[in-house]
């Protein structure tokens, strides 16, 4: 299972929709999944989503794989890095 944590406008793809609470849902893990193909599973549409994504707490990009027991943090098109320059972007491209 990947723990996914959704931000913003994204939470609406969650049961949690608080915004006082954490949005937080759970997703079995395959073989070859990356970031996008989670993201897809999800339902959440890439003109949506930032570039501001964190696995594991590393700024990540979509093609990124996953494994079980990851933490993926997924933020909307609205919520970007500020200084995204300081963090080393880390893909499997």
């Amino acid at each position: 299972m990947i723990e996914i944590h959704l931000y913003g406008k994204l939470r609406r793809f969650s049961e949690q929709k608080s915004p006082v609470k954490e949005s937080v849902m759970f997703m079995e893990v395959f073989d070859g999944d990356s970031i996008h193909s989670i993201v897809s599973r999800v339902g959440i549409p890439l003109t949506e989503l930032s570039s501001t994504i964190f696995l594991n707490g590393e700024y990540s990009g979509l093609n990124r794989a996953v494994k079980d027991g990851d933490r993926l943090g997924l933020f909307p098109d609205n919520m970007i890095l500020a200084y995204r320059q300081y963090f080393k972007k880390v893909d499997n491209e």
